[in-house]
């Protein structure tokens, strides 16, 4: 967003690019997936030899990919959707549609993920818990944490993509722009 953009504005363009940065990062450890699975499957199968702590890493991986990115994919508007009807809205009409789901769905959901999950996380740290394997990780806590980070980076997307809805249903802004700046 540029200087001369109003408060708000800046503010979504904060969040997106912080969520964008992030999803990146954890688009990242797509290739670690790949290392680490096929190393785990090598040393297992061609050598008998079990590495539980790079088989929790590549989990830990897997949790980042999925729910690290999952802000940065509704900000790409990457997630699945059936649009039958959607697509055939003018972009005003397709703003409201998106603005009821951020608010009936969306923000709700996350509401209810933060809720179910605040105990679940926190006692995790409260014990600082670790893998259950031998050999396996000692921070079962960070990785339970991501479901929190998943949660608050929705959250934050949800509050600029509806701001930008706002402003692109008040004329302020319109979709090409949103996009050029988001």
């Amino acid at each position: 967003m540029s200087h001369d953009a109003p408060p708000l504005l800046r503010v979504a363009g904060l969040i997106d690019s912080l969520n964008r940065r992030f999803g990146q990062l954890c688009a990242w450890f797509t290739l670690f997936l790949v290392a680490g699975t096929a190393i785990v499957v090598v040393l297992r199968y061609g050598f008998g030899i079990g590495a539980i702590a790079l088989q929790e890493a590549v989990m830990y991986a897997h949790a980042l990919v999925f729910m690290g990115a999952a802000a940065w994919t509704l900000q790409r508007n990457g997630h699945v959707r059936v649009d039958i009807f959607y697509q055939k809205l003018v972009s005003r009409r397709q703003a409201i549609v998106d603005g009821l789901g951020h608010v009936l769905f969306l923000i709700p959901v996350c509401l209810f993920l933060a809720w179910n999950s605040w105990d679940y996380v926190a006692n995790s740290w409260a014990t600082h818990e670790g893998s259950n394997e031998s050999g396996g990780l000692k921070f079962v806590y960070l990785q339970k944490s991501i479901i929190l980070v998943m949660v608050i980076s929705l959250a934050l997307q949800a509050v600029a993509d509806l701001i930008k809805l706002g402003y692109r249903l008040a004329g302020r802004l319109t979709q090409d722009e949103e996009v050029q700046h988001g």
